[in-house]
């Protein structure tokens, strides 16, 4: 394996050698991430159907939400919504300087009344259904006037309302969520110190279902001083405002420009805070905490090493040994994994072998191994892979422990995602760390056990897949069955197990370095004179 201390600040993509492979793939997950919404497990954008708020102040939901409603219908009564609420905006600008004070004051107050109450229409509407009627409401020219709601010296719950049905045509599609742009800078301006913190935090909400949507909105945001805000707004012990920040804040941050999490981690305060929930937070506010800690170690060099010389390791470890959640494990594995591989430290003086962290978290990565989940069979593997890529000590220690038993079930019987990060903890183990690209010099007796135990098929099935980096993978370590294994019996295992056909298959290849890897092995090992012994 590379040693982690020559790697470059800056992921490369896989290199050619098994030994080079598992320690710089984590921005690469970072984009997966993206791509995939979490998992589909936590929603990059999230319709707001409950009200924001504690006691007397929260808003209520609905208890008629409407789930099946004839989308026509659905549409007609948003739209006259929204004529409803022009009419209430257009009453209350009529509202002049004649007659008395107390007069005027009451005018005032109905006329505040009758915009809350269509905001409240609007709302509900927005918040019925699996797919709101986003799109009749802009047609009818929503936007505008809600933004005009947010304007400041509004009342409260006018605030809470307008910023809700903005939360939730965020979460509407692309163009939809766009139609945003007009009210961001106002709903910055209310996450402020004196905006009141169910507006605060509706306001957060809103903005995370904008930065959700993609890096061109995430940069919108940041321009116009979204991050410093939402920052502080994480800063608190506790609370769904906390809570809320720290997710808008992941989506916020999470690329692939790296600046928004190197200014993240730089804020007065973020690092205690990230400490602090991670430490004592529930479940909930720590998964949401631990996707910003995925963001910040996955794309920030500066994040990744003020987080790896801090307690964060310790306490991620210690999270995935207590808690049963799926939502938090998740995050934490992903995080742990991340700082593993991007920094140098994670491995020699952190998880330092015969340390208590160190076998705590192979115990942890064993029982994800274990899992009935999938994500987290693949997320372990991952986390093992790059510890594997560390010293020979590491590499001892994960053989010495059960985790082998499990990798070699899983490289034979798992899906096929799971088989490849597998593969990569196998082959690992394998090699020594090595330097820049000098071939790998093996650890024989890894390699002699691992295929006595039956992993050679597994690999050669990764070598008849149509995925380049796995079958890269296959090849790589039927490289090293070849040139390794004692007596030169490797020629003849790889032939048992149908290798020579598996490798034929890229005589003529699109991809000239498979291409070139497997003609130069079947030149080598199994050419005119292959055999003539016996």
């Amino acid at each position: 394996m590379a040693d982690p201390g020559f790697v470059s600040n800056k992921r490369d993509p896989i290199k050619s050698s098994v030994g080079d492979a598992a320690a710089s793939r984590r921005r690469q997950h970072a984009i997966t991430v993206g791509k995939e919404r979490r998992e589909s497990l936590v929603r990059a954008k999230r319709l707001c159907r409950v009200g924001i708020g504690s006691g007397d102040g929260e808003v209520p939901l609905d208890s008629e939400m409407m789930i099946d409603e004839e989308q026509s219908i659905l549409e007609s009564q948003t739209s006259l919504a929204v004529e409803n609420l022009k009419s209430a905006l257009a009453y209350h600008s009529r509202l002049g300087g004649c007659g008395k004070a107390i007069k005027q004051f009451s005018r005032g107050r109905v006329a505040m009344q009758k915009r809350v109450g269509t905001l409240q229409e609007l709302r509900r509407l927005l918040s019925r259904s699996e797919f709101p009627p986003v799109e009749s409401a802009l047609k009818a020219g929503a936007v505008p006037m809600l933004v005009q709601c947010l304007s400041f010296g509004s009342p409260d719950e006018q605030l809470l309302e307008a910023a809700w049905c903005l939360t939730n045509i965020a979460a509407g599609n692309p163009e939809e969520t766009k139609a945003l742009l007009p009210g961001l800078p106002l709903l910055i301006a209310h996450l402020g110190e004196k905006s009141s913190s169910p507006v605060a935090e509706q306001c957060a909400w809103a903005l995370g279902n904008v930065a959700g949507e993609g890096e061109e909105l995430r940069n919108v945001l940041l321009i116009q001083g979204a991050l410093l805000p939402l920052a502080r707004m994480m800063l608190p012990n506790k609370g769904s405002t906390v809570r809320t920040a720290a997710w808008a804040l992941s989506n916020l941050i999470k690329g692939p420009n790296p600046k928004a999490a190197n200014e993240l981690i730089l804020v007065d305060g973020a690092l205690d805070a990230i400490i602090r929930h991670l430490k004592k937070a529930d479940d909930e506010l720590a998964t949401e905490v631990a996707w910003v800690v995925v963001y910040l170690s996955a794309l920030s060099n500066v994040a990744t090493s003020m987080l790896v010389k801090s307690d964060v390791l310790q306490l991620l470890v210690n999270r995935l040994a207590t808690s049963n959640s799926l939502q938090l494990l998740i995050p934490v594995l992903r995080s742990l994994g991340n700082l593993i591989a991007g920094d140098s430290h994670a491995t020699y003086a952190v998880l330092v072998p015969g340390l208590e962290i160190t076998d705590n978290a192979i115990q942890v990565l064993v029982k994800c191994l274990n899992s009935e989940h999938r994500v987290l069979k693949k997320e372990a593997a991952w986390v093992l892979s790059n510890i594997a890529a560390g010293s020979v000590e590491h590499k001892q220690l994960i053989y010495s422990r059960e985790a082998v038993p499990l990798l070699l079930h899983l490289l034979s019987a798992a899906p096929f995602d799971i088989r490849k990060e597998v593969a990569y903890v196998l082959g690992n183990l394998c090699v020594n760390p090595i330097k820049g690209d000098e071939k790998p010099s093996l650890i024989l007796e890894h390699l002699v056990s691992l295929v006595e135990k039956g992993c050679l098929p597994g690999f050669i099935d990764l070598v008849r897949s149509a995925d380049i980096e796995a079958a890269r993978l296959g090849l790589q370590f039927i490289e090293l069955v070849l040139r390794g294994m004692p007596n030169g019996e490797g020629p003849k295992l790889v032939e048992q197990e149908d290798g020579i056909e598996a490798m034929e298959r890229f005589q003529f290849h699109e991809n000239e370095d498979l291409r070139t890897m497997a003609n130069s092995l079947v030149d080598k090992y199994f050419g005119e004179d292959y055999g003539l012994d016996e």
